[in-house]
């Protein structure tokens, strides 16, 4: 009996070893396509390079962001000011750079709030069908009858102006896509071969679902997620640039944009610079969720 306990123990050793080496593999391959992918390589780039930068804005900017000034207000990029001041003689550059850790901060949370619920119900809809189902996508037919920047204004009028409720309503208005890509791959999943086998051994509902199914629509999940992180960006700075977003002196590059936008045929750099920023986050992000759909794509050769 201990042998044949010791084989098997062996043979599930060698099997996970197995198992983990074919993720390694699938892994470097992902990483070959997207290096081969120049404009993915260079979105990514440009996107670690912004990310540093904004998290490293206590330790490189130049001023605080919400020190008042008037004296300097409005000053031309110089020396001492590279990026110039705004109307109350804070420093731009300062400004942007604490600015970005909330534009991308809120972008990040407001993917991860939509992307939780999103494939959970998803998940629910496309395995358990019948009243679930039924009743889950009646739900996503009246969310989508909004477009989804209407569907976060009328959720942070409802709320209340600030950083939380922007997030949380530009989350809510990325949960029916996600519940209709994750419903649709469960649904070409649920009656495969591997399915049947994991039902015939007796495994729940949601065990199948966690371990089974899950794992199958993870790439188009990340994918999802990835292109889906630069219009939470936009949508997030349209609200503070109507004001329903972040609340003055918040350093937020919506806010910038909308607090700038007086002085756009006297003092240019106020809103430029915060645009420049929103512009270089969306295409880098754009780019390398476009190489990363390519790369994780199975029908494309290696």
């Amino acid at each position: 009996m201990g042998e044949v306990t010791e084989e098997g123990g062996l043979f599930a050793e060698e099997e996970g070893l197995q198992m983990y080496q074919t993720q390694w593999d699938r892994f470097k391959l992902v990483v070959r396509r997207l290096w081969k992918n120049k404009a993915a390589v260079l979105g990514f780039f440009v996107v670690v390079f912004l990310v540093m930068f904004c998290v490293l804005a206590p330790y490189i900017a130049p001023y605080s962001p919400l020190k008042l000034n008037i004296p300097e207000r409005l000053q031309p990029p110089s020396m001492s000011h590279l990026l110039g001041t705004d109307q109350f003689g804070r420093d731009i550059l300062s400004r942007l750079l604490y600015g970005g850790r909330l534009s991308l901060g809120v972008g990040i949370i407001s993917v991860v709030l939509g992307l939780i619920p999103g494939v959970l119900l998803g998940l629910s809809s496309g395995f358990l069908r019948g009243n679930v189902d039924a009743a889950i996508m009646r739900g996503v037919d009246i969310m989508m009858a909004l477009p989804s920047i209407l569907l976060a204004l009328l959720i942070v009028t409802v709320l209340g102006p600030g950083l939380i409720n922007t997030m949380i309503a530009v989350g809510i208005g990325g949960i029916p896509s996600m519940i209709r890509l994750v419903r649709g791959k469960v649904l070409s999943i649920r009656e495969t071969e591997y399915i049947e086998a994991a039902r015939s051994i007796g495994a729940n509902d949601w065990r199948i679902m966690i371990r089974h199914i899950l794992p199958n629509c993870a790439a188009p999940i990340i994918v999802v997620a990835t292109l889906r992180l630069p219009s939470a960006i936009i949508m997030a700075a349209s609200l503070s640039f109507i004001g329903l977003g972040a609340q003055a002196p918040t350093p937020e590059w919506g806010a910038m944009l909308a607090s700038g936008r007086h002085f756009l045929t006297t003092s240019w750099w106020i809103c430029t610079f915060p645009g420049l920023a929103i512009f270089l986050a969306v295409l880098g992000l754009n780019m390398f969720g476009d190489g990363l759909r390519d790369a994780l794509d199975p029908k494309l050769k290696s």
